[in-house]
């Protein structure tokens, strides 16, 4: 466990918090005495008092612990990340390099439009680019990630209906949507509407038809759905709508599967978010950061939110004078960075490799799904988009439930996959394998996950205590979100 003196020295598995680390009277450096101190330099109402229990520690012993917690990191970078209806895909360490060249990570938020340009140049291109992907009349870059997206789009429907005489009052969402959009929907003051799916988890027309009339403002659809699958009727789907007053919002967090191959505007969506931290190259997870542009057809575009990127004479410059926005829903650029690097993924890749990228996406979910139909219980065992849904039915005998898997995986080297959801398939294991995984890696993947299910059969103890060979081992996951601790705070008094 521990190849030193103690659990302080040598190589450690089991580390210890910074604050037992410490030890009275050590520091990292010393300051000089001919350098004036803190408390003379600065006011007193400037100063902050004594931190109680303030770790004090060595320089190495800071720099070690850190970089050691550091290592125990999980994440696309380090291994295979499998994460389902979050597209966790490799990006390129070049746009990387690209998002932080001084030109753009330096400029300041107020330097005025004249001294931007560059920085305006890109955003109207990628604008363009957007555009062109899904099939809109115009972007808009300024919401901050993809549910700030929903809200915008969902604000934007509702301008629309007001302009036109009513609000309307109810939105329709399928049972495989993305569970953020009855949260947007709801916030942009709508009631929400389920809409059930088929045996495949599909929304057909004649549902849809069934719960229309003149109250539902928009239908939001996700496509492809939660169980992997391409909404085959969408376009039927979308007639409806239209026909009764209504507009369309496809959840663009699924446009992984789409890019190069299909246009969400051709299928009758009147808008839409992109999550471009997904789709376009920027690492993400945690909360941010993130960008989630939205893109809208003709009849929305009086709608969009302020500024808007103009293009006259003298060049690119913001404009707030469109009288129906709905005003600011972010400050200054938006994400500045995030575009950057969507907008080098874009040009790295151009249409065809676009293309080419959804096709191995595809093709990598359906040899995982394929490879493991066999073993794991498929509840819908058709050709699916850029994720495939397994289901922990197989072991129901044993009792290895979804969670346990997830845990053994971590001790096979991969991270866990999205668990328990979509919603629809009870104890359902959500794989997203993206474009960027090769076959040696996605056997291995494979290779693990069969051997899970054998020890599921057979040794099915060795699956339920998982995992083993982490650093922690498995935590008490319904303490840890009932009764959190989220800070430190000393037991006793420091010892001085």
């Amino acid at each position: 466990m521990i190849a030193g003196q103690g659990k302080q020295a040598g190589l450690l598995l089991d580390e210890p918090l910074i604050f037992e680390r410490s030890r009275p009277g050590r520091a990292a450096f010393a300051v000089d005495e001919a350098v004036e101190s803190a408390e003379d330099l600065l006011p007193a109402q400037l100063r902050r008092g004594l931190i109680e229990g303030f770790p004090e520690v060595s320089e190495p012993e800071v720099l070690r612990h850190f970089l050691r917690l550091s290592q125990w990191n999980l994440g696309a970078a380090t291994t295979f990340y499998p994460l389902g209806s979050c597209t966790m895909k490799y990006n390129p360490v070049l746009n990387e390099a690209l998002a932080r060249l001084p030109g753009f990570a330096r400029l300041h938020p107020l330097t005025p439009d004249e001294l931007a340009q560059g920085q305006l140049e890109l955003m109207w291109a990628l604008e363009q680019c957007l555009a062109e992907i899904c099939g809109m009349d115009a972007i808009s870059l300024q919401p901050a990630a993809g549910a700030q997206g929903e809200l915008t789009g969902m604000k934007m429907v509702r301008a629309y209906h007001l302009d036109r005489g009513g609000a309307r009052s109810k939105v329709l969402i399928p049972a495989s949507a993305h569970g953020t959009n009855p949260a947007s929907a709801a916030l942009a003051g709508y009631g929400v509407v389920s809409v059930p799916g088929n045996r495949l988890g599909l929304i057909e027309a004649e549902a849809v038809e069934r719960v229309m009339d003149e109250e539902v403002a928009a239908i939001m659809i996700t496509n492809p759905n939660t169980l992997g699958m391409f909404e085959r009727e969408i376009v039927q789907v979308a007639e409806v709508v239209h026909a009764r007053g209504g507009l369309v919002y496809l959840d663009g967090a699924n446009l992984n599967a789409l890019l190069g191959v299909a246009k969400p505007g051709h299928m009758g969506a009147d808008v839409l978010q992109f999550n471009l931290h997904k789709t376009f190259s920027t690492p993400h997870g945690g909360g941010g950061p993130g960008a989630g542009p939205i893109g809208v057809r003709d009849c929305l575009v009086p709608y969009l939110p302020v500024p808007r990127l103009v293009r006259d004479d003298h060049g690119i410059c913001w404009s707030e004078a469109f009288a129906k926005s709905i005003g600011r829903v972010r400050s200054f650029h938006g994400n500045a960075g995030i575009l950057v690097r969507a907008y080098a993924y874009i040009l790295a890749l151009g249409g065809d490799g676009l293309e080419l990228a959804t096709q191995m996406a595809v093709l990598a979910a359906n040899y995982i799904r394929k490879s493991l139909e066999s073993q794991y219980h498929v509840p819908v065992p058709e050709t699916c988009m850029h994720e495939c849904v397994l289901s922990d039915k197989a072991f129901e005998a044993e009792g290895v439930k979804t969670l346990d898997i997830a845990k053994r995986l971590l001790d096979y080297g991969f991270y866990a996959p999205t668990i328990y959801f979509p919603l629809v398939v009870n104890g359902a294991i959500m794989i997203e394998p993206t474009e960027t995984e090769s076959k040696e890696t996605l056997d291995e993947f494979i290779a693990a996950m069969r051997a899970i299910a054998r020890e599921a059969l057979a040794t099915p103890d060795v699956v339920r205590s998982a995992p083993t060979r982490t650093p922690v081992s498995r935590l008490d996951e319904a303490r840890a979100a009932r009764r959190p601790v989220l800070r430190w705070r000393p037991a006793s008094p420091p010892v001085r």
